[in-house]
Protein backbone atom coordinates (compact mmCIF):
# COMPACT_ATOMS: atom_id res chain seq x y z
CA UNK A 1 0.00 0.00 0.00
CA UNK A 2 2.79 2.43 0.90
CA UNK A 3 4.66 1.64 -2.34
CA UNK A 4 1.45 2.31 -4.28
CA UNK A 5 1.16 5.76 -2.66
CA UNK A 6 4.79 6.53 -3.42
CA UNK A 7 4.40 5.52 -7.07
CA UNK A 8 1.19 7.57 -7.29
CA UNK A 9 3.00 10.57 -5.82
CA UNK A 10 5.78 10.16 -8.38
CA UNK A 11 3.28 9.89 -11.21
CA UNK A 12 1.54 12.97 -9.86
CA UNK A 13 4.81 14.88 -9.83
CA UNK A 14 5.43 14.15 -13.47
CA UNK A 15 1.81 14.89 -14.23
CA UNK A 16 2.37 18.31 -12.68
CA UNK A 17 5.29 18.82 -15.04
CA UNK A 18 3.02 17.87 -17.92
CA UNK A 19 0.21 20.09 -16.69
CA UNK A 20 2.58 22.99 -16.16
CA UNK A 21 3.84 22.52 -19.69
CA UNK A 22 0.31 22.43 -21.04
CA UNK A 23 -0.77 25.43 -19.00
CA UNK A 24 2.31 27.38 -19.93
CA UNK A 25 1.97 26.61 -23.59
CA UNK A 26 -1.75 27.36 -23.62
CA UNK A 27 -1.32 30.64 -21.75
CA UNK A 28 1.75 31.88 -23.52
CA UNK A 29 1.38 30.42 -27.00
CA UNK A 30 5.14 30.57 -27.17
CA UNK A 31 6.94 27.22 -26.80
CA UNK A 32 10.20 28.84 -25.70
CA UNK A 33 8.52 30.83 -22.92
CA UNK A 34 6.42 27.81 -21.94
CA UNK A 35 9.56 25.68 -21.68
CA UNK A 36 11.26 28.34 -19.56
CA UNK A 37 8.20 28.56 -17.28
CA UNK A 38 8.14 24.79 -16.84
CA UNK A 39 11.89 24.68 -16.19
CA UNK A 40 11.61 27.32 -13.47
CA UNK A 41 8.82 25.33 -11.79
CA UNK A 42 10.73 22.03 -11.98
CA UNK A 43 13.91 23.63 -10.68
CA UNK A 44 11.96 25.27 -7.87
CA UNK A 45 10.65 21.85 -6.82
CA UNK A 46 14.19 20.47 -7.02
CA UNK A 47 15.33 23.31 -4.74
CA UNK A 48 12.53 22.46 -2.29
CA UNK A 49 13.61 18.83 -2.01
CA UNK A 50 17.32 19.75 -1.95
CA UNK A 51 18.15 17.67 -5.00
CA UNK A 52 21.79 16.88 -5.71
CA UNK A 53 23.46 17.96 -8.94
CA UNK A 54 23.24 14.38 -10.24
CA UNK A 55 19.54 14.19 -9.41
CA UNK A 56 18.93 17.56 -11.07
CA UNK A 57 20.69 16.41 -14.22
CA UNK A 58 18.58 13.25 -14.44
CA UNK A 59 15.29 15.02 -13.67
CA UNK A 60 16.02 17.76 -16.19
CA UNK A 61 16.88 15.16 -18.81
CA UNK A 62 13.52 13.43 -18.17
CA UNK A 63 11.78 16.83 -18.33
CA UNK A 64 13.47 17.67 -21.63
CA UNK A 65 12.60 14.32 -23.18
CA UNK A 66 8.97 14.61 -22.08
CA UNK A 67 8.86 18.18 -23.36
CA UNK A 68 10.15 17.16 -26.78
CA UNK A 69 7.74 14.25 -27.01
CA UNK A 70 4.89 16.51 -25.87
CA UNK A 71 5.77 19.11 -28.48
CA UNK A 72 5.67 16.46 -31.19
CA UNK A 73 2.20 15.42 -30.00
CA UNK A 74 0.92 18.97 -30.39
CA UNK A 75 1.62 18.90 -34.10
CA UNK A 76 -1.98 18.37 -35.19
CA UNK A 77 -2.02 20.34 -38.42
CA UNK A 78 -2.08 17.21 -40.61
CA UNK A 79 -5.13 15.83 -38.85
CA UNK A 80 -6.91 19.19 -38.83
CA UNK A 81 -6.17 19.85 -42.50
CA UNK A 82 -7.32 16.38 -43.49
CA UNK A 83 -10.56 16.73 -41.53
CA UNK A 84 -11.30 20.04 -43.25
CA UNK A 85 -10.34 18.77 -46.70
CA UNK A 86 -12.55 15.69 -46.33
CA UNK A 87 -15.59 17.97 -46.09
CA UNK A 88 -14.91 19.10 -49.65
CA UNK A 89 -14.79 15.56 -51.01
CA UNK A 90 -17.78 13.74 -52.51
CA UNK A 91 -17.19 10.92 -50.08
CA UNK A 92 -15.31 11.09 -46.76
CA UNK A 93 -12.44 8.62 -46.37
CA UNK A 94 -13.34 7.41 -42.87
CA UNK A 95 -10.52 4.86 -42.83
CA UNK A 96 -7.93 7.57 -43.44
CA UNK A 97 -9.39 9.78 -40.72
CA UNK A 98 -9.51 6.90 -38.26
CA UNK A 99 -5.88 6.07 -39.08
CA UNK A 100 -4.84 9.67 -38.36
CA UNK A 101 -6.78 9.68 -35.07
CA UNK A 102 -5.25 6.34 -34.08
CA UNK A 103 -1.80 7.74 -34.83
CA UNK A 104 -2.48 10.60 -32.40
CA UNK A 105 -3.80 8.20 -29.77
CA UNK A 106 -0.71 6.00 -30.14
CA UNK A 107 1.49 9.06 -29.63
CA UNK A 108 -0.48 10.00 -26.50
CA UNK A 109 -0.18 6.43 -25.19
CA UNK A 110 3.59 6.46 -25.76
CA UNK A 111 3.86 9.83 -23.98
CA UNK A 112 1.81 8.60 -21.01
CA UNK A 113 3.86 5.41 -20.75
CA UNK A 114 7.08 7.41 -20.80
CA UNK A 115 5.70 9.68 -18.06
CA UNK A 116 4.94 6.60 -15.93
CA UNK A 117 8.37 5.08 -16.62
CA UNK A 118 10.01 8.39 -15.73
CA UNK A 119 7.97 8.65 -12.54
CA UNK A 120 9.17 5.21 -11.46
CA UNK A 121 12.72 6.28 -12.29
CA UNK A 122 12.17 9.50 -10.31
CA UNK A 123 10.90 7.50 -7.35
CA UNK A 124 14.03 5.36 -7.37
CA UNK A 125 16.27 8.41 -7.85
CA UNK A 126 15.00 10.32 -4.80
CA UNK A 127 15.59 9.55 -1.15
CA UNK A 128 12.59 8.77 1.07
CA UNK A 129 12.89 12.25 2.60
CA UNK A 130 12.92 13.89 -0.81
CA UNK A 131 9.92 11.86 -1.93
CA UNK A 132 8.02 12.89 1.21
CA UNK A 133 8.86 16.56 0.61
CA UNK A 134 7.87 16.32 -3.05
CA UNK A 135 4.63 14.61 -2.10
CA UNK A 136 3.92 17.44 0.35
CA UNK A 137 4.60 20.07 -2.34
CA UNK A 138 2.34 18.24 -4.81
CA UNK A 139 -0.45 18.08 -2.26
CA UNK A 140 -0.09 21.81 -1.53
CA UNK A 141 -0.16 22.63 -5.23
CA UNK A 142 -3.13 20.35 -5.87
CA UNK A 143 -5.01 21.62 -2.82
CA UNK A 144 -4.45 25.21 -3.92
CA UNK A 145 -5.82 24.57 -7.42
CA UNK A 146 -8.44 21.87 -6.83
CA UNK A 147 -9.59 22.02 -3.21
CA UNK A 148 -8.82 19.91 -0.14
CA UNK A 149 -10.86 16.82 -0.97
CA UNK A 150 -9.79 16.28 -4.57
CA UNK A 151 -6.62 14.20 -4.04
CA UNK A 152 -6.60 11.04 -1.96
Amino acid sequence: MKRKKIVLASVASLAIVGLLAGFAQHQMRNPKRAYEFMSVKVNSLLDEIKATDAQRAQVNQMKDELWQQGQAMHQTEQLREELVSQWGADQVDAAKLHALVNEKIDALRAFANKAVDDSVQLHDLLTPEQRAKLQEEIRKHHHHHHGPDSMH
